[in-house]
C-alpha cells in the first residue's frame, strides 16, 4: 500500500523587477500573465497584479492544469515616466528619455509541478531575465 501524495502538476511562477540603475526594486510595475497549453494554441490571459516595495509580485495566480508555455508581460514604461517625473522635480537639469523598451515580455516553457521564478534585471536602455530560485 502506497501512502505518498500524488505528484503536483500544475505549475506556478513568481518574479521580481531590479532597476539596476539605481539598485533598487522596482515598485508599482503592473505584470501580466498568460498561459498557453501547446506551442500553436492560443494564450490565455490570466490575472496581472503590481510590484510592492520589494520588487515582488507575490499574488500571480496559480497556472491552469496542462500549461505548457507562460508568458510575462511588465508594463515598464510608466514606472520609468515616474521616476523621470520624479527625477525632474529634484533636478530639473536631468532630462533622461526614459524607458527605450516601454514593455518586456517574457515567454518560457514549463514542465507541470515546477515553480519557475523569473527575475526581471531592468535599467532605462536594457533588461535581462533569468530562470531564478
Amino acid at each position: 500500500m502506497s501512502t505518498g501524495s500524488a505528484l503536483p502538476t500544475r505549475s506556478s511562477v513568481s518574479t521580481h523587477i531590479l532597476d539596476t540603475s539605481v539598485g533598487r526594486p522596482a515598485v508599482d510595475v503592473a505584470v501580466y500573465l498568460a498561459a498557453r497549453s501547446g506551442r500553436d494554441a492560443p494564450w490565455q490571459p490570466l490575472d496581472g497584479s503590481a510590484t510592492d516595495a520589494d520588487g515582488r509580485c507575490k499574488d500571480l495566480p496559480a497556472l491552469p492544469e496542462g500549461t505548457t508555455h507562460v508568458r510575462l508581460d511588465f508594463a515598464v514604461e510608466p514606472y520609468f515616466e515616474k521616476k523621470q517625473a520624479d527625477a525632474q522635480q529634484d533636478a530639473p537639469a536631468n532630462r533622461d528619455s526614459g524607458a527605450f523598451f516601454p514593455e518586456v515580455t517574457v515567454t518560457f516553457a514549463v514542465t507541470p509541478g515546477e515553480h519557475y521564478h523569473v527575475p526581471l534585471l531592468l535599467n532605462p536602455f536594457g533588461y535581462s531575465v533569468y530562470r531564478g530560485s
